[in-house]
């Protein structure tokens, strides 16, 4: 009895130093983590073409899709990429679209990277070439290349702006916790 006693207590206090108990009264405190959304969803407003751009998180599913040819949520087929901007409810406003090769390629000529959320692969445009083929955008040279319907690309919806204001707050470009990359 007297050695389960001593084994238990033996088991115990091992238990308390693996876990990490308190049992110096000395030790500092916990550090204080701020209450500060990660990946928080942005627009940039591109103030000299007079449009709003989605600059949302690319999560790893999307990432996958383009990488094997299928299509989810913002990486997919041309067809997708259509519906996809269509359907888009962010920052307030339903009123999305795929943007044009042009508009694609004036925003990526822009002195550095303007999105805090962005790859370095093609974007859909909503342009068409010849031969059921649709204009994409790379964004390191910010020309546009051909490619066909059934091929999987990134997607970034576009929208004109008007004189109304988003109904929720989101981070604006002019706005200084805006940061670019």
């Amino acid at each position: 009895m007297k050695k389960a006693l001593v084994g238990m207590g033996i088991f115990l206090f091992g238990m308390q130093l693996m876990a990490g108990g308190n049992i110096d009264p000395y030790l500092s405190e916990v550090a204080k983590i701020p209450n500060k959304i990660c990946n928080e969803n942005k627009v940039y407003i591109e103030q000299d073409a007079n449009l709003m751009w989605q600059d949302q998180a690319y999560v790893d599913a999307e990432d996958g899709a383009f990488k094997r040819n299928h299509s989810v949520a913002k990486a997919g087929k041309w067809n997708h990429a259509v519906n996809y901007c269509r359907r888009l409810n962010y920052a307030g406003y339903s009123d999305w679209r795929l943007p044009t090769s042009d508009e694609l390629v004036h925003v990526h000529r822009k002195q550095g990277e303007v999105f805090s959320y962005y790859r370095d692969n093609d974007f859909w445009s909503s342009t068409p070439t010849t031969d059921s083929r649709y204009y994409v955008v790379y964004p390191a040279d910010a020309y546009p290349y051909k490619r066909y319907k059934r091929e999987s690309n990134y997607i970034r919806c576009v929208r004109c702006m008007g004189d109304e204001t988003p109904k929720k707050r989101y981070l604006l470009s002019s706005d200084p916790e805006y940061t670019t990359r």
